[in-house]
């Protein structure tokens, strides 16, 4: 990354942040001020911590180290998914299931029951069944692949969590933070920047921030990924 990211964040609308009213105090000191009503949040120091999160990233995914992507926000769900499939990494968009790092165990054999259900209806042993039966075990399918699709070839908790909304999705970083994982996370100026390894301080909410952000850790996850084949 170089200054030109400046002004590359500022077109994608990283700087602005959320109405004075609800911000968290602890993002003082990335904030540059307010205008009508809004804090904006200082671009420096953006680039700053982006760069120092972007170095860990890009080591620890050199290093083979997987990335679990997450964002329960409706507008980034797509981005999300997209982003983590292109780079072969898990991924989390809908309702987080509470254990899900800290109950690993248990969530993996739902995983492998999910798994098994997919693999008998391919082989068309459903066939056996009733229609009535065959229909409530699709239903089922349909339930854990939306809850636990994009994490269905993770054998064991990620070593890296990278969480669009720190807010938001609060008790993924407790879960993760309990279980010593580093976190990358967007920090809004309603955010605790303390709560994450590496706060990135910016916009989580407009879709041009999203993309920009999102886009920029899914090129260094692909490049680095290349470093670690």
């Amino acid at each position: 990354m170089s200054k030109n990211e400046l002004e590359k964040m500022f077109k994608n609308a990283v700087h602005i942040g959320h109405r004075t009213h609800k911000w968290d105090p602890r993002m003082k000191k990335f904030i540059h001020g307010e205008l009508n009503g809004l804090h904006i949040i200082n671009l420096e120091r953006t680039l700053e911590y982006f760069e120092r999160a972007m170095k860990f990233l890009a080591k620890s995914v050199s290093e083979g180290k997987t990335v679990l992507f997450v964002s329960t926000k409706p507008q980034s769900i797509k981005l999300l998914e997209e982003s983590a499939r292109s780079c072969k990494m898990p991924y989390v968009v809908t309702k987080w299931i509470p254990g899900l790092l800290t109950n690993f165990s248990t969530i993996k054999t739902r995983i492998k029951y999910l798994a098994d259900l997919k693999q008998q209806e391919e082989s068309g042993e459903f066939e056996k069944y009733t229609k009535k039966e065959a229909s409530k075990l699709r239903k089922v399918i349909d339930k854990l692949q939306t809850s636990l699709g994009g994490v269905q070839n993770m054998n064991s908790v990620p070593e890296i969590v990278f969480v669009v909304d720190t807010v938001r999705d609060a008790i993924v970083v407790k879960e993760a933070r309990k279980l010593g994982i580093p976190v990358i996370g967007i920090v809004d100026t309603n955010a605790n920047p303390t709560s994450v390894d590496y706060p990135i301080p910016g916009n989580d909410d407009a879709i041009k921030a999203l993309t920009y952000f999102v886009g920029e850790v899914t090129e260094i996850v692909k490049k680095s990924s290349k470093v670690a084949k």
